[in-house]
């Protein structure tokens, strides 16, 4: 399957700017996700500042931004902060906090309130279905399904993926995003699931070239890779 052929929308996740300059120079870059990780990774320092940048030079496509906060009052002052950058921006609220304790409340708040919101790290079927529950009519949202964390314990994240979406065909407006992309391969499940949206890191965007790619011709560039590494290196056998 080559990348034009993909219903399914990828966004780029990270949070180095140069990076994400580049990606949105892309045709089949959608939109842009970002979180804490990422963003301690990039050595963002200032969030406010970093947000302000990225939404002033992108202004057409969504972006996400996490509240940082482990308390849902100030996670509700921090939503209303972030949605002020953009009517491109969506808001990323965990499914519960640090200690377990469900954000359903809070989601139920904000999107009456008209915000647009990204619930992150759902990993059960149940936990979408809570969420979809709260979610207020003709609003604008979109939950994540970690499906690649899902993966790594052995689980398939398909059927998971699957149902989230057909619950969600029950509130136009709320897309499924396929989250922890792992490899390539992904973007193919996710697009069969039936996802809206897969987010994708850089490492792996770098390899969106090898999509659809003849195999024969792989094989032959990977002995041709061999060779010149071989050859770079000097070494010898005989």
């Amino acid at each position: 399957m080559k990348i034009e052929e993909l219903k399914i929308k990828i966004f780029a996740d990270g949070a180095e700017i140069a990076e994400m300059m580049q990606e949105y120079q892309k045709p089949y870059i959608k939109g842009f996700t970002t979180n804490p990780t990422l963003m301690k990774k990039a050595g963002i320092k200032e969030y406010l500042l970093f947000a302000k940048e990225i939404t002033d030079k992108i202004t057409d496509l969504p972006i996400s931004f996490e509240v940082f906060s482990d308390d849902f009052d100030i996670m509700e002052k921090e939503a209303k902060v972030l949605s002020k950058l953009g009517s491109n921006v969506y808001i990323k609220i965990p499914i519960t906090n640090s200690k377990g304790e469900t954000s359903v409340p809070l989601v139920r708040k904000l999107s009456d309130q008209g915000l647009q919101l990204n619930i992150t790290a759902i990993f059960t079927f149940e936990q979408a279905k809570q969420i979809i529950e709260v979610l207020a009519p003709n609003t604008k949202n979109i939950l994540s399904i970690f499906a690649g964390r899902i993966m790594d314990t052995g689980i398939d994240a398909m059927p998971i993926v699957q149902e989230v979406v057909t619950i969600c065909k029950k509130k136009p407006g709320t897309e499924v995003l396929w989250a922890s992309c792992r490899e390539v391969y992904n973007i193919i499940q996710a697009n069969n699931s039936g996802a809206d949206i897969i987010t994708v890191t850089n490492d792996i965007l770098r390899k969106i070239p090898s999509l659809g790619k003849d195999l024969e011709q792989f094989s032959l560039e990977t002995v041709q890779m061999f060779a010149r590494d071989s050859l770079a290196i000097g070494f010898s056998i005989l």
